[in-house]
């Protein structure tokens, strides 16, 4: 029986790219992720009563969820915040981050503009998980940023993807986004997607004591847009 040839060495020979499985994964997250709609409710809040809707897909072991204000046209540009879980801040009020407070203020302006979409994606500390979140502050405690304590623990700055976001607003009925977010690369992971971004909306809070390092951080190394860091 002949032998198969050792992949690195015929990739070269014939100028071939070998593709991780991460890279695989991430192509089909943003491109061929699929969702399915497993659950929908009515869910009062504060801020006002919305619709949830609970997503799952094949690509992804996430347990995403929706929440909707309002209705809208279809193609009526709608405010949008896509929101990546963060336990420590969302849930316990942790002044290390802005996520919590983004989530609030993010949710006040949907409740003001009277329609709205609101996608909580389970994507926990850029994407690297609850308790490497937490190994991040111990060493963002020894004086690393946060960018450094993630690399440190063998990630890359920012492992988030949003090809399933895209696909859950798709099957929401919505088209073109007023995109709620800092973050100029979420417009760009979002590209190429069935959602067109048609603007920006600033969702930026007061910086405090535990967080302006932080959030420096992000202005300066992950270029988001923040104008009260200082």
């Amino acid at each position: 029986m002949s032998r198969l040839p050792d992949l690195e060495t015929f990739a070269d020979q014939h100028g071939l790219k070998i593709l991780s499985i991460a890279q695989i994964v991430a192509y089909l997250r943003r491109y061929e992720a699929n969702v399915t709609r497993v659950a929908e409710a009515r869910l009062p809040t504060k801020y006002g009563e919305f619709k949830v809707f609970a997503y799952e897909s094949p690509f992804d072991p996430g347990e995403h969820i929706a929440l909707t204000l309002g209705e809208w046209s279809p193609d009526q540009p709608v405010l949008t915040r896509i929101h990546s879980e963060c336990l420590t801040g969302d849930v316990f009020g942790s002044m290390r981050c802005d996520c919590g407070e983004q989530m609030e203020l993010a949710l006040k302006r949907l409740s003001e503009e009277g329609t709205g979409a609101f996608l909580y994606m389970r994507q926990e500390g850029r994407g690297i998980g609850l308790h490497n979140k937490i190994k991040a502050y111990s060493l963002q405690d020894g004086g690393l940023d946060t960018i450094e304590a993630n690399n440190l623990l063998g990630f890359d700055t920012d492992m988030r993807h949003y090809g399933i976001g895209a696909k859950i607003l798709a099957d929401l009925g919505i088209k073109k986004i007023k995109l709620l977010t800092n973050n100029p690369k979420k417009l760009v992971g979002l590209s190429g997607s069935e959602v067109e971004v048609v603007e920006r909306v600033q969702v930026e809070v007061p910086p405090n004591d535990e967080n302006r390092d932080y959030l420096e951080t992000k202005r300066v190394k992950l270029g988001h847009i923040l104008g009260s860091c200082s």
